[in-house]
């Protein structure tokens, strides 16, 4: 029997208002976002969900949704920017179930249904901040991940948890590439993970998630690198110990396990403190990064005492 966990009371939001939709998204975008999909290769109309306003949402325009479906890293369907939109078909979303165990309380394999009856979904207007310096604007669907750790029950023990992305190389073709050690793996502290403006995301702009951008279930956590927000997760596991991470493994010097958005700590390669928004152009201004991507007063205290520079 499914039993829908309400979002925990007493989270005051940072904004006293939410955009509304038909302020940043215009019935000509709707139809040029669909036509550039549609010429892409984007496959069949997404369905509609139906989403509640938040007041977590940030007040900044989003990006269209042609930028957003078309410039992805998704490294499961190849190296490119382009590869997720060309490959990203491949992959069955359906059925779906995530593996949720570890240290909690009703460990077991949940289909996507009934994860998705946690708790209301709401439309989380995020900025979006990639570790490559470029940024955007993303209005995502999805609803807090405390509520189903609340609702499979976290064991006191428990310190940290685990995300693992769908293994399947014969429908992800970069799977079948030398790089990485597949599945791609990622992680949270507990304490992040409860942090209220984490969401596990199954739709944007109003419609269930796009294959490139990570369906059927990801993970969103605005205030860290993009890479962070792990991809079509497949099973989340609760421990006590700081779990493995795909590109900490790969290049400890470079990517950390928390990567916060910080514009003091450079990226060995190149400087941290701008970025590129996408859409704006090739003559457009770099734009000063925010600390923790402009969430830092709702986060920032879960760092406290931290050296940041050690705990990149």
């Amino acid at each position: 029997m499914r039993r829908t966990v309400p979002t925990k009371s007493g989270r005051a939001p940072s904004w006293a208002d939410v955009t509304p939709r038909a302020d940043f998204l215009g019935r000509r975008e709707v139809i040029a976002g669909a036509a550039a999909l549609a010429a892409l290769g984007a496959g069949p109309a997404r369905a509609k969900i139906a989403a509640q306003a938040s007041a977590f949402s940030t007040d900044a325009t989003p990006n269209t949704l042609e930028e957003i479906t078309s410039y992805n890293n998704f490294y499961e369907f190849g190296w490119d920017k382009s590869d997720p939109m060309k490959n990203a078909h491949l992959m069955k979303a359906d059925p779906w179930a995530i593996e949720i165990g570890g240290m909690v309380e009703r460990p077991g394999t949940y289909d996507l249904a009934d994860i998705l009856a946690t708790a209301p979904l709401e439309e989380r207007i995020y900025r979006f901040r990639c570790v490559e310096a470029w940024s955007m604007v993303i209005p995502w669907i999805g609803f807090p991940l405390a509520a189903l750790i609340d609702r499979v029950g976290a064991q006191p023990g428990a310190k940290y948890v685990a995300f693992t992305t769908l293994l399947r190389p014969n429908e992800m073709p970069g799977q079948r590439a030398p790089g990485i050690d597949w599945p791609y793996v990622e992680g949270l502290r507990l304490d992040e993970a409860m942090n209220p403006l984490t969401i596990l995301a199954s739709g944007l702009y109003g419609e269930e998630m796009p294959k490139q951008n990570g369906a059927p279930i990801r993970l969103v956590v605005p205030w860290k690198y993009g890479f962070k927000s792990i991809k079509s997760v497949v099973k989340i596991t609760l421990t006590d110990k700081e779990p493995p991470t795909t590109w900490k493994t790969l290049q400890p010097r470079e990517y950390g396990f928390y990567a916060n958005v910080n514009p003091e700590v450079d990226h060995p390669r190149w400087s941290q403190a701008t970025e590129r928004k996408i859409g704006g152009g090739i003559f457009a201004a770099r734009e000063p990064t925010l600390m923790f991507n402009g969430y830092a007063d709702q986060v920032a205290g879960l760092y406290s005492g931290m050296d940041l520079r050690a705990n990149y």
